[in-house]
């Protein structure tokens, strides 16, 4: 009689912790970090991965600003080239981008793309509604973004 009960209890516990391994990391949760982007850390977490130094990030600042004042910003990045919410929302870095943000793509024009360091292999520096956007060609999966 004592052998089934713990039978009976080493059972219930292996089940239990078997459920509590599959279920861990699938919560919904209220925790910063937890992948569902709302968390007030989730740009900071970003910088550990990103490509564009703040030397970089400086540069295209200062380079926007000058083209701004003058009048003379590309296509992808004039006042009428912002994005609306919706797609600014999807618009993030591991993300892939959906065929209505590969539509807005513009190349970056050649002088400013020679100041950016040089894209991994198969990637491209592109505007993407006010928005400078590294991007792999083949899989439109983003890798970093600097946002205007």
């Amino acid at each position: 009689m004592l052998s089934k009960r713990w039978l009976c209890v080493a059972t219930a516990v292996l089940f239990a912790l078997s459920g509590a391994a599959l279920a861990q990391g699938h919560g919904n949760g209220h925790g910063n970090g937890n992948g569902n982007g709302h968390g007030k850390h989730d740009r900071d977490d970003n910088r550990d991965r990103q490509h564009y130094s703040e030397r970089d990030r400086d540069y295209m600042r200062g380079w926007y600003h000058d083209h701004e004042r003058n009048g003379h910003l590309p296509p992808g990045l004039a006042k009428r080239d912002q994005l609306p919410p919706g797609l600014e929302r999807q618009l993030r870095v591991r993300g892939t981008l959906p065929p209505g943000l590969r539509k807005k793509m513009v190349p970056v024009p050649v002088e400013f793309e020679e100041r950016l360091p040089p894209p991994p292999a198969g990637c491209a520096h592109v505007f993407i509604g006010g928005n400078v956007v590294l991007v792999n060609r083949s899989s439109y999966v983003v890798l970093d973004i600097f946002h205007f």
